[in-house]
């Protein structure tokens, strides 16, 4: 049996039992990938203070996320195709995190529906939403996720245009995967995969498929996305989601400080730092790197969160000390669900609180509410 001692050892045992296309779409940016490449290597730039003879009992990593406790500052991103990672993957990675009690956010390019989701948890979670040029069909959206208790909405606004992503063209990316030569010869090699999703019916993007006008199957989604994605998205928008939403709302997808503050002026509870994991703009700067000049700009009047690069809770520790209300892992629980499925997303999640705790130790600090820039060398 595998030894998992840490996210990269999750991440190798993923690309043996994830199809390439899918381990591609979890693992890649835009363009040359300098941004996504960023968001992990700027973060090995920020030291720790390492402080001893200090008394370190009972530590504590609980905290809030926009009013909600947390077990630790940490909540599970929005990610499309999750169920392609691994059959059922939205459901298995929910139950995972509902189980350890932090957030789980299903995107709404997910596999399994708000409802499939809702069905097989016990507690409520968040939905991403992405704004359509079909309002009507995100009327129904947000309608949907009012049904099933979904306790915050997070707005992403930084997918007006898609960014070009080099592997998913070359690999010529759907769901359900293309039935072509190659294809079938990369399945084949991975029996665990194609033995769940011969067992699930969930292939499809369950939010959409049957829900929006004109999409019945496959063939028509990828036409509908292309067209549906909105240009003309502005802060007005915003406005109105908020007031037909009427609950916890989250800015995803901010990275300069006037955005920041359209996002506090907007009545949002909270804004994610995100350059949407380097997926979109390539050359932009990572999220750690952006995230104090955020703080400073709007951290008195909303709570600011972020995303991008986190593969440790050293990383968490870092990002919380810059000023970092919660953190968002995106491709360590996809590693996690790939390679083990719920049981992967559980280790996952064990691996960034143990570092997270013993790290936060190390700099002297006994709760996660007392850590700030001083744990970090200048």
């Amino acid at each position: 049996m595998t030894l998992i001692t840490c996210i990269e050892d999750l991440r190798r045992l993923a690309k043996r039992r994830v199809p390439r296309m899918f381990y591609d779409y979890a693992d890649s940016g835009a363009w040359t990938e300098s941004t996504y490449r960023a968001n992990e290597e700027d973060f090995q730039r920020l030291k720790f203070r390492q402080r001893v003879a200090v008394d370190l009992n009972n530590r504590s990593l609980r905290s809030t996320m926009a009013g909600q406790e947390v077990a630790m500052p940490v909540a599970i991103a929005p990610t499309g195709l999750t169920g392609m990672q691994r059959a059922d993957g939205e459901i298995l990675a929910a139950r995972a995190a509902e189980k350890f009690g932090i957030p789980f956010t299903l995107s709404t390019m997910s596999i399994c529906s708000i409802e499939d989701v809702a069905a097989h948890t016990t507690k409520p979670f968040w939905f991403q939403l992405y704004v359509m040029k079909d309002r009507d069909f995100i009327n129904r959206l947000i309608d949907r996720a009012k049904a099933a208790n979904c306790s915050a909405l997070v707005l992403t606004l930084d997918l007006q245009v898609l960014g070009q992503r080099h592997k998913d063209l070359r690999n010529g990316l759907s769901a359900p995967p293309r039935l072509t030569i190659a294809n079938m010869l990369n399945m084949a090699s991975k029996p665990r995969w194609c033995a769940g999703m011969l067992g699930t019916t969930r292939r499809q993007f369950g939010n959409i498929v049957g829900h929006a006008q004109s999409v019945s199957d496959m063939s028509s989604l990828s036409s509908w996305t292309s067209q549906q994605f909105d240009p003309s998205l502005s802060w007005n928008d915003v406005e109105w989601i908020k007031n037909r939403w009427g609950g916890k709302l989250i800015i995803k997808g901010i990275m300069d400080a006037e955005d920041a503050r359209l996002a506090a002026d907007s009545g949002a509870d909270a804004l994610i730092v995100s350059n949407h994991g380097g997926r979109q703009l390539d050359g932009a700067p990572s999220s750690i790197a952006a995230l104090p000049g955020i703080v400073e700009a709007v951290g008195k009047q909303i709570e600011v969160h972020m995303d991008g690069g986190v593969r440790s809770g050293q990383d968490v520790l870092r990002a919380v000390a810059l000023g970092a209300r919660g953190v968002y892992i995106g491709r360590p629980f996809l590693y996690g669900l790939g390679a083990m499925g719920e049981a992967g997303v559980t280790r996952c999640l064990e691996i960034i609180r143990n570092e997270l705790d013993i790290s936060m130790a190390f700099c002297g600090k006994r709760d996660i509410q007392q850590v700030s820039r001083e744990i970090l060398l200048p």
